[in-house]
């Protein structure tokens, strides 16, 4: 991203839910796949880490976990 990378734009996020009491799931897809990479996302306040490749069940099901299908409106 050209202004900020994803663990600022995650931060700037969780500011302004804070203010709003919100809360929107993020998840970071990166080809970082240290240990400490990890660490950092979850420090700047993601929900959830994918590394690359990333397969689509995987995403899937992480996408799934934070935010659960809706009952079809009758």
């Amino acid at each position: 991203m050209p202004v900020m990378d994803g663990l600022e734009a995650t931060l700037a996020i969780r500011k302004l839910e804070a203010l709003r009491g919100t809360h929107l799931p993020i998840i970071a897809l990166t080809a970082n796949v240290l240990e400490e990479h990890r660490r950092e996302a979850q420090q700047a306040g993601f929900d959830d880490y994918l590394a690359k490749p990333v397969k689509l069940e995987e995403l899937r099901a992480k996408v799934q976990k934070w935010i659960p299908e809706r009952a079809p409106a009758a």
